[in-house]
């Protein structure tokens, strides 16, 4: 059952104000194969005790109480360059998403994910990949595109190929999918990524992913 956690090895950090959530959701996913590293309650510790053991992902609630989860994936993702954010929370609203998104999470998911859903969610999310629960992805890509509407004369130019990637890559998709989707090799995906980090100064998928959905570049073309 645990196959794919331990495949990747995976450390997990639970932040949840919850006790009982907190524990149950670190013991399913230590039953599963990942090496649960640490646990906090609130976001001060959260953000002390990531720092201290340096995890591969963060599983983040919002309601922390005075300071936020938003706050903590702030300052976790502006301290620790290894270490990625899935925002685990109640609340599906779009507001508390983009927040979440804006401070460097790597994708949302609502509690009411399936045991599942989450291993899937934290295996992509230690993999590179922005991770969405379905339904929040069209919200938050919706939301960028409107911000984005405006010209910007700035923006550097990306070949027709390059655009088509980095739509994917924003769509969720592994380089993998992608190169099935085009038709085209794993390696030829993953220098196409490469050449686009380096044309836009990011440094890793999650950025490419964030540039293109506040860009407005995660509609495929019709056809």
């Amino acid at each position: 059952m645990g196959g794919a956690g331990l495949q990747m090895s995976v450390s997990v950090m639970v932040v949840d104000d919850h006790p009982l959530w907190r524990d149950g959701v670190a013991r399913d996913l230590s039953e599963r194969g990942f090496e649960v590293v640490a646990t906090a309650g609130d976001a001060a510790s959260a953000v002390r005790i990531a720092r201290a053991v340096r995890p591969d992902v963060v599983l983040m609630d919002l309601n922390l109480g005075e300071t936020t989860g938003v706050e903590a994936t702030t300052m976790i993702t502006g301290s620790l360059e290894g270490t990625r954010v899935l925002v685990l929370s109640a609340s599906g609203e779009h507001s508390d998403v983009l927040e979440a998104v804006k401070a460097g999470a790597s994708g949302y998911l609502v509690k009411s994910a399936s045991a599942e859903e989450l291993v899937e969610a934290v295996n992509r999310t230690a993999a590179g990949d922005a991770v969405f629960t379905a339904g929040l992805a069209g919200l938050v890509l919706g939301e960028y595109r409107r911000m984005a509407a405006t010209p910007d004369d700035d923006k550097p130019q990306l070949t027709e190929r390059e655009t088509e990637v980095l739509r994917l890559v924003a769509k969720g998709l592994t380089a993998r999918q992608i190169a099935n989707r085009l038709v085209i090799s794993h390696r030829t995906v993953e220098n196409h990524v490469q050449s686009t980090l380096r044309k836009l100064q990011l440094h890793n998928r999650v950025e490419l992913a964030r540039y293109a959905i506040e860009h407005g570049l995660d509609v495929e073309p019709e056809g």
